[in-house]
């Protein structure tokens, strides 16, 4: 996400808390905030997925290859 996008995510909040938004506006807010958080969760599982653990015996499992492949709620 850019960060031109980002700014009118923030304009957006600014603008409801005062004056309110339009139905445009209020679909915009919900379009650009469910692409920011699919970005964020994205980029969380990209780094969950990255994560090695040494188990007890020495051994070191990493959890993108044992978890990764689950659906999620």
């Amino acid at each position: 996400m850019n960060q031109e996008k980002i700014s009118r995510i923030n304009e957006l909040a600014r603008k409801s808390k005062t004056v309110g938004l339009t139905e445009a506006e209020k679909e915009e807010q919900a379009k650009l905030r469910q692409e920011y958080i699919a970005l964020v969760r994205m980029n969380l599982r990209s780094q969950l997925d990255n994560i090695d653990i040494r188990e007890k015996d020495g051994s070191i499992t990493n959890l993108g290859e044992k978890y990764g492949n689950k659906k999620v709620h």
